[in-house]
């Protein structure tokens, strides 16, 4: 399955001529293009597909779906164990 999810950008920097963000689902962290939000800062909340942020949403928004998509277990559908990795 391949799920639009909100998460909250941690970390912005330029790389390779692109806006880049370092972005938190509820413990997981991804590298995130922001092309399509060039203006979105650190601390905002925005919905992410296959590595784009794509609209920005309000913290209790996110919260609310992040919440709802890990009682469903599709946080660890869609990113699988980020521990699994690591044992």
């Amino acid at each position: 399955m391949c799920l639009a999810v909100p998460g909250r950008v941690v970390e912005i920097a330029e790389r390779d001529g692109a806006r880049m963000a370092v972005v938190d689902f509820s413990g997981v962290v991804k590298d995130v293009c922001l092309e399509y939000l060039p203006d979105l800062k650190v601390g905002e909340y925005a919905i992410v597909h296959v590595g784009f942020a794509l609209q920005r949403l309000d913290e209790e928004s996110a919260r609310k779906t992040l919440a709802l998509f890990e009682e469903l277990g599709l946080l660890q559908e869609e990113f699988g164990d980020p521990w699994e990795v690591e044992r």
